[in-house]
């Protein structure tokens, strides 16, 4: 498989952090930010295939799996309908969402 880069955006940053690190275990290749903004500036440097979202943006040609604290399916619904990936709500078994990640690189 090919090297791809994941962007891990969540306001928990214990949660990034802790997500990044089990990760980095399955040899993924991800880095994280706690804001928009700092999504943003990580953008202006790398590219990125897939990128994990606890809060919605669209960014063209990359591949969104959203993730969501509130545990309400109608969220992640809402955003498959808007051109999300995929969804996730908390806690996200690691195995799933690697699988995932997987899938929509190679897709």
């Amino acid at each position: 498989m090919e090297k791809f880069k994941v962007l891990l955006v969540d306001d928990e940053e214990e949660f990034v952090a802790a997500l990044l690190e089990r990760l980095s275990i399955r040899n993924i290749n991800a880095e994280g930010a706690s804001t928009g903004e700092e999504a943003l500036s990580k953008f202006s440097g790398t590219k990125f295939n897939v990128v994990l979202l606890d809060i919605k943006s669209m960014c063209p040609g990359v591949k969104i799996i959203l993730i969501t604290g509130y545990g309400s399916a109608q969220l992640g619904e809402e955003g498959l309908e808007k051109g999300a990936y995929h969804y996730f709500t908390k806690p996200i078994n690691i195995d799933d969402l690697v699988d995932k990640i997987k899938e929509a690189v190679n897709r």
